[in-house]
């Protein structure tokens, strides 16, 4: 009897072990200067309709025992799909008056990841960058050749006037007469350029991802920065500046001034203070966002996840359109600097 009682006391497993991993999501459409007297009552409840359906759309995945991949893909899609936001239909116009579209996707599982940069016709950009990780041998592709790909993976390239939109034509042509009038006073482009008011050089969309297997994920994607040239791009499809996800520390997505982002490494500094220094994913990105970042003009704001559901989203602009849910947290949706 001992020693079935013996047998019985090594197989006996705590309750707690079967407890189930926390499941986390949470997006962002942009930040930058955003606040409430530029809003009718009509716009500011449309944008929270849009982030409430984006981040319920990833959870339901979630909920149902999908994998992270998956729900930060269809929270990304809602965004694309929205003319609200600055991905996908809701593209900024370049300075000749076309769209070019980024993104990236990363898993925390591997650190596998895929981008695509500078494409006009395909219409949802985070679905390319997925299939860029999962059926190509390249991390990042770009512009034609990244068509090229998409069309022998069975992509429908559509017309690039898909992504028109009146809204974001009215900010090209005050963007260019901005330009002109700097142009005409500095004679140089570049400092025209810096020139222009920061709304100008922000707006993405993203999401980062906790599932019940315990995998984070994150995702990033933008129709880049109004009056664009050169072929620019910015750190959304980027790997370890504008996305960045690893299940030993964390899952990051940024929007902001992508020159900053690149050139701090924003998504992977934050992880990295998290796996080095042991800091919370809180800590980390504030320091990253507030002390890093904006004293060297640097404009933006993250979302982040940890392997423990933990959820931050740190900004330093007057807003950011955000949105969250946990299994240990209820739907939240913000856009302003005081919710």
């Amino acid at each position: 009897m001992k020693k079935i009682i013996g047998v019985l006391c090594t197989l006996f497993i705590p309750l707690s072990a079967f407890a189930q991993t926390p499941i986390a999501i949470a997006i962002h459409g942009g930040a930058g200067t955003i606040e409430r007297a530029k809003f009718t009552e009509e716009q500011e409840l449309a944008y929270r309709k849009t982030l409430t359906q984006a981040v319920e759309k990833g959870y339901q995945i979630l909920a149902a025992g999908g994998e992270s991949l998956d729900a930060i893909s269809a929270s990304i899609m809602v965004l694309e799909e929205s003319p609200y936001f600055n991905a996908g239909k809701g593209a900024v116009y370049t300075f000749d008056g076309e769209h070019e579209l980024d993104a990236s996707i990363m898993d925390g599982r591997t650190r596998e990841a895929g981008a695509v940069a500078g494409v006009k016709h395909i219409e949802h950009p985070i679905q390319l960058a997925r299939k860029i990780m999962t059926d190509s041998v390249h991390v990042m592709l770009s512009g034609e050749g990244a068509e090229q790909f998409a069309k022998a993976q069975g992509f429908e390239l559509i017309d690039n006037k898909v992504f028109d939109t009146e809204s974001r034509y009215k900010s090209l042509l005050r963007a260019k007469e901005s330009l002109e009038k700097a142009q005409s006073d500095v004679k140089s482009y570049q400092a025209a350029h810096q020139a222009l008011p920061i709304a100008y050089k922000m707006g993405t969309v993203g999401a980062v991802a906790l599932d019940k297997f315990g995998n984070l994920a994150a995702g990033t994607s933008t129709g880049g920065m109004t009056a664009k040239r050169f072929g620019r791009i910015g750190d959304s499809p980027v790997i370890g500046a504008g996305t960045f996800a690893d299940n030993h520390s964390c899952a990051v997505s940024a929007t902001g001034h992508g020159e900053y982002f690149i050139r701090y490494s924003v998504a992977s500094d934050i992880c990295a203070r998290v796996a080095y220094q042991k800091k919370s994913i809180n800590q980390a990105g504030n320091e990253v966002i507030h002390d890093v970042l904006a004293p060297i003009g640097g404009t933006g704001g993250v979302i982040i996840v940890d392997p423990q559901g933990n959820i931050s989203m740190p900004f330093n602009t007057p807003g950011m359109y955000r949105a969250s849910k946990s299994s240990q947290s209820p739907t939240y949706v913000a856009i302003f600097k005081d919710e």
